[in-house]
C-alpha cells in the first residue's frame, strides 16, 4: 500500500464549502465526493492553537499537553516517534517534503525535507536536497523583503537542483508570468504559489523515482494569505474597511489561493494509483480576526537589518540570526550568559513607554519578535537601554505590510480517500490525536502505548 497525506495548512471547511458551491473547486469536489469525510478538532485553548503546534498532533498521536512543543522550530525536541519513523523501522521507504515543525530518527528508509523556518532539523540526506531547501527558505523567512538574502551561486545550485529534479514547463511558464506580472502591477504577494509548484515539482519527481510507501506534502500559502487578507475577502465583518486601491489588489486573494490548492489537488489525484490511500488534512482552519480592530487593527513590525538591529542595541556578543513567522525571529549564541545579556538588553527597549519586544529565553536561543501591534507614527522612537539614548523606530523596523485579519480556529478537514472510492460524510467531530495511529493501523504497524486509538475505534 501507498499513502499520500497531502496538508494543506489551514483551509477552511467554510470557504471550502463556499468555493466548492460556486464551482470554483472541481477538484476538491471530486476528492470529497469519493472520500470519508471528517471534521477535525484540536481540543485546545485559543492561545495554543498555531500549526506548529498542531502538526506535531498530527504526526506524533500525541496532544499539546503530551509532546510540549510550543514554538515554530521545536519540533527537534520531540522524545517520541514520528509516524515516519515508525513505519521506516518497520521496513516501509518514507517521503516527508515539507511537513512542519518536525523531527526524524536516523537511520530513515527514505527522504526527508524539513519546512523552511527550521533551525535545528536538517534535510536527508543533507547534501542532495541542501540547494533546495536553502533556496526555499531563504525566500519563506525573509518573504516581506525585496532583496532576498542569496547568492549567484546558491542560486545557480537551485536551478541545477531543479532542473535534475522534475521543473515542469508549466512551472517554468508560471514564473515568467509572475516576473512580467510584477513588473506591471503589484503581484509580487503571489510569489508564495510559485513555492508551491516547484515543492509539488520536487515531491512528484521523488515519488515517482522512489516509490516510497508513504508521503506527506504540505503546502502554507493559502494559509498566509487567509491571515492577510480576509478583511479584503469579507469587508462586512470589520470596522477597519481596505481602501479602494488595496481592495482592487487583494479582493479575491484568498480565492485565488484555494484555486491555485485546487489545481495541485488534481495534480496529486493524478499522482495517486488505483492502490494509493489519499488523505487530505489542514489540521486548523481560519476565521476573521476582529480582536484587534478596536485599536486600529493588528500591525505587525519586522527589524529592517537584522545586524543592524542586533548592534543597534548593544548585543555585543555574535548572534545566529534565524527569521521565523511576521514579526519573530531567533537569536542563538556560544553561551547562556551571552543569551541572558542579550535578553536583558532587548527587555528594556520602549516605544513611547511600551515595552517593545517579547523575549523568550531557552538555554542559549532566545526567540523574539516587536511586541506592539497598533500602527506607530512616521516620528516614533525607539529608547535605548533604559536610559535617554533613543533612535528613529522606522530606522530599525518595517512595518509588514497590510494589517492581520485571519485567525485560528480549532476546526479542520480530515479526508480520506481509499482505493474503493467511498463516501461518507461523519457527523461526529474527531480529535488530531486519532490520525497518526489510525495510518499505522492502515499498515498494520502496531501503534506505540504513549499513541491514542486510532479514528476507526473513535468512531465505532
Amino acid at each position: 500500500m501507498q499513502l499520500i497525506i497531502a496538508e494543506f495548512n489551514e483551509l477552511s471547511p467554510v470557504l471550502m464549502d463556499k468555493f466548492i458551491v460556486a464551482g470554483k473547486l472541481p477538484n476538491f469536489e471530486r476528492l470529497r465526493s469519493q472520500s470519508e469525510v471528517y471534521l477535525t478538532d484540536a481540543q485546545e485553548a485559543q492561545e495554543d492553537l498555531e500549526p506548529w503546534i498542531q502538526w506535531v498532533t498530527v504526526h506524533s498521536g500525541l496532544s499539546y499537553a503530551e509532546h510540549g512543543i510550543r514554538h515554530l522550530g521545536d519540533g527537534h525536541k520531540l522524545d517520541r516517534k514520528n509516524i515516519w519513523d515508525l513505519l521506516s523501522d518497520a521496513g516501509k521507504r518514507v517521503w516527508v517534503c515539507g511537513s512542519m515543525n518536525i523531527n526524524y530518527r536516523l537511520p530513515i528508509n527514505g527522504w526527508v525535507l524539513p519546512d523552511p523556518w527550521m533551525r535545528s532539523v536538517k534535510p536527508h540526506p543533507e547534501d542532495a536536497l541542501r540547494p533546495y531547501y536553502r533556496f526555499v527558505s531563504a525566500n519563506v523567512q525573509e518573504y516581506t523583503r525585496e532583496d532576498v538574502p542569496l547568492s549567484r551561486g546558491e542560486q545557480l545550485a537551485f536551478l541545477k537542483f531543479m532542473a535534475r529534479h522534475g521543473l515542469s514547463p508549466a512551472t517554468i511558464t508560471a514564473i515568467a508570468r509572475q516576473l512580467i506580472s510584477e513588473r506591471r502591477s503589484d503581484a509580487h504577494w503571489k510569489r508564495a504559489v510559485i513555492l508551491d509548484k516547484l515543492q509539488l515539482d520536487l515531491f512528484r519527481s521523488h515519488w515517482k523515482q522512489a516509490r516510497p510507501d508513504f508521503a506527506t506534502f504540505f503546502l502554507n500559502s493559502t494559509a498566509h494569505f487567509q491571515h492577510l487578507y480576509w478583511r479584503n475577502m469579507e469587508p462586512e465583518h470589520f470596522k477597519i474597511k481596505p481602501g479602494p486601491g488595496e481592495q482592487a489588489v487583494y479582493e479575491d486573494a484568498i480565492l485565488y489561493g484555494y484555486e491555485q490548492m485546487d489545481r495541485i489537488c488534481g495534480q496529486l489525484l493524478d499522482l495517486a494509483d488505483d492502490d494509493t490511500v489519499l488523505v487530505f488534512a489542514t489540521a486548523l482552519s481560519q476565521q476573521p480576526c476582529l480582536t484587534y480592530d478596536e485599536g486600529g487593527g493588528k500591525n505587525t513590525y519586522r527589524p529592517r537589518d537584522f545586524e543592524t538591529f542586533v548592534r543597534t542595541v548593544g548585543i555585543e556578543e555574535p548572534a545566529e540570526v534565524t527569521p521565523v513567522m511576521a514579526e519573530e525571529f531567533h537569536l542563538d549564541f556560544e553561551t547562556e550568559d551571552a543569551a541572558r545579556d542579550a535578553e536583558a538588553k532587548l527587555n528594556v527597549l520602549r516605544c513611547e513607554n511600551e515595552p517593545a519586544m517579547e523575549v523568550k529565553r531557552e538555554g542559549t536561543g532566545l526567540l523574539c519578535g516587536c511586541r506592539i501591534w497598533r500602527k506607530l507614527e512616521p516620528d516614533a522612537v525607539l529608547r535605548i537601554d533604559g536610559s535617554e539614548r533613543t533612535v528613529p523606530f522606522f530606522d530599525i523596523f518595517y512595518r509588514i505590510d497590510l494589517v492581520k485579519s485571519g485567525m485560528h480556529h480549532p476546526e479542520g478537514m480530515l479526508w480520506i480517500r481509499q482505493p474503493e472510492r467511498s463516501h461518507t460524510e461523519h457527523p461526529a467531530k474527531v480529535p488530531l490525536t486519532t490520525i497518526a495511529p489510525m495510518i499505522l493501523r492502515m499498515y498494520g504497524v502496531d501503534r506505540p502505548d504513549y499513541m491514542h486509538e486510532p479514528l476507526a475505534s473513535v468512531m465505532a
